[in-house]
């Protein structure tokens, strides 16, 4: 079935339009929980248990069914005291949009998950457990066709109006129809049964055993319908008019509401003091637009900003203090290398040169130029920690092989365009990280024409000719390990068949479609462990670098973390 692949375009690709245009008039008055420290890489499993449905493991996000978990209601207490004064974050924002139907990128990952709640939490403790949030308890059917949630009777959205099961019905049902960048995660939604206002029924036109987990992904938040729909709100996007009021606007239920966006600048929000669950300690947030690592590391270490979100490995270095705190912490988060070989001059690109390229780059040696060696080397699209990555053979260098291919291939003089975008991500800038890349492949006879742009030139490029080869992220939506075959996987519809040109691999799709109605742990672990190495038979995407997060903050704020599914939950942040 060509509908359950159905996946996002690339998130900040899509940052681009309305948002650049819309952005500044539209504003008011006024843009992946805890790893533990001391791992030594992300082998907490992300991939989520469950505090409510009774059985799943970790590592896959499945779920039999249920019992009743115990629910604190709406966010988890936040860690220390209240504050009378602002949390100021420095952060490279990239918001493409603030409706909650059509935002996808790292930014809004922050903002859906402090204004709009989802049925379903992340604990914060663990990065694998899912918690209650707007639903008391969730229960699927043997066949994971079938899902019923109950909510939570008290809760309500910042007007007051009771969240309900009509309210789910429509934010599903919109995101879905708008066929936005997050649409992917309900696209096997078939029915939706709102007859009782406290429980909602999902009926899918195939087994999903991740349903539970693409759940917890806040670009499932709900909103509040009857608002929305007030201001143009449809799930047809030829007649949805909403997106520029939800940027000076917002109609959820979370902990935060908007209080003003300006692009290019800063994103407001306000606590919300009629929340129905525990407050937030800060009344208001502000994330202020500070591109660079190291204009941030001087924000913070100055007190004009509590939290620096993007530090990189060398500025971090000498920044702890008694105001300043600085953890490394491992992430699910990478930067990998594409190659298109029905891309326009890709044409080369054969499985064997493909598998030159790979065995041509010094994994250790980029690990130390892109993150000065914070980080780890990844074998496949599926990150360390995640379902189906145990045991996996690790990338390794062998220039022997790589020439021996290259001659069997007959190819000669192989030069490539390279077109990427001027990304700093994670600490790994993009220019250094390619220009290590075409040395290294240099030395086997494989030439890159680098070319840096701006995104929008690399965006308007590759989805009209292609780029042969070029160079990405990727963060997490949600913890199970079936959104990295849908996107990366030559399955029908993923976004890199797609730009890649490739014809579907359809052993790949039946794959998916079994991990999608196993319901055993270890026995979809077996089945994306399958995955995983076929991606890397692929030779379409090398990663090159999963780096850790530096977790920087003034010494008095409490609560710092990482969220495999949310990135950072402003609702559990203090003060001391």
């Amino acid at each position: 079935m060509v509908g359950r692949h159905r996946v996002r375009s690339w998130r900040v690709a899509l940052s681009i339009g309305l948002a650049a245009s819309l952005g500044v008039a539209a504003c008011s008055s006024d843009s992946k929980t805890a790893v533990p420290a001391t791992s030594g890489a992300a082998t907490t499993a992300a991939g989520a248990s469950t505090t409510a449905a009774t059985t799943t493991g970790a590592s896959t996000g499945a779920s039999t069914g249920g019992t009743t978990g115990a629910s604190t209601g709406g966010s988890t207490a936040p860690a220390g005291g209240s504050s009378d004064q602002a949390l100021v974050i420095a952060r490279d924002m990239d918001v493409n949009s603030l409706d909650p139907q059509r935002a996808y990128c790292d930014t809004c990952q922050i903002f859906m998950t402090a204004v709009y709640e989802t049925l379903i939490g992340l604990d914060a403790k663990d990065n694998t457990t899912l918690i209650p949030r707007l639903a008391t308890k969730w229960t699927s059917n043997t066949d994971q066709t079938e899902f019923t949630f109950d909510l939570d009777p008290r809760a309500k959205f910042a007007d007051g109006t009771p969240v309900t099961s009509a309210d789910v019905k429509f934010s599903w049902e919109r995101l879905q129809g708008l066929k936005g960048a997050s649409s992917y995660l309900v696209s096997l939604i078939k029915t939706i049964d709102a007859t009782d206002p406290e429980v909602v029924k999902v009926t899918l036109s195939a087994a999903d055993s991740a349903f539970f987990a693409q759940v917890n992904a806040s670009y499932l938040g709900i909103v509040n319908s009857k608002a929305a729909m007030a201001q143009g709100a449809t799930a047809d996007p030829t007649t949805d008019k909403a997106e520029p009021w939800f940027l000076a606007n917002s109609a959820g239920s979370g902990p935060f509401t908007l209080e003003g966006y300006t692009s290019g600048s800063e994103l407001r929000l306000k606590r919300n003091d009629a929340y129905w669950g525990t407050k937030a300690n800060f009344p208001e947030v502000i994330m202020k637009q500070t591109q660079g690592a190291v204009e941030q590391r001087q924000q913070l270490e100055e007190g004009s900003v509590d939290i620096a979100m993007q530090i990189s490995n060398d500025v971090a270095t000498g920044m702890s203090d008694k105001d300043v705190v600085v953890k490394k912490v491992p992430s699910f988060n990478y930067v990998y290398l594409a190659l298109s070989p029905g891309a326009k001059g890709g044409e080369a690109l054969t499985p064997d040169v493909r598998k030159a390229i790979r065995e041509a780059l010094d994994y250790p040696h980029l690990l130390d130029v892109t993150v000065g060696g914070a980080g780890r080397s990844q074998p496949s699209p599926i990150p360390n920690g995640f379902a189906g990555t145990t045991g996996l053979p690790g990338p390794v260098q062998n220039l022997d092989d790589a020439k021996q291919l290259l001659a069997a291939s007959g190819a000669k003089d192989l030069t490539f365009d390279a077109t990427f975008p001027t990304f700093n991500v994670y600490g790994v800038d993009f220019s250094t990280a390619m220009q290590e890349v075409q040395t290294e492949l240099k030395a086997v006879g494989v030439t890159l024409n680098l070319n840096p742009v701006e995104v929008s030139v690399w965006a308007d490029k590759i989805n009209k000719d292609g780029i042969p080869v070029t160079m990405l992220y990727f963060a997490p939506d949600h913890t199970d390990s079936s959104q990295y075959v849908q996107y990366f996987g030559l399955v029908p519809d993923s976004q890199w068949t797609t730009w890649t040109k490739q014809p579907n691999v359809q052993s790949e799709s039946d794959l998916l479609t079994k991990a999608f109605a196993t319901q055993d742990p270890a026995a979809r672990d077996g089945i994306y462990k399958q995955l995983a190495q076929a991606m890397i038979d692929d030779q379409v995407i090398i990663p090159i670098v999963n780096p850790d997060l530096f977790l920087a903050s003034r010494a008095n704020i409490t609560g710092m973390h990482y969220s495999a599914c949310c990135n950072l939950d402003l609702a559990l942040l203090g003060k001391s």
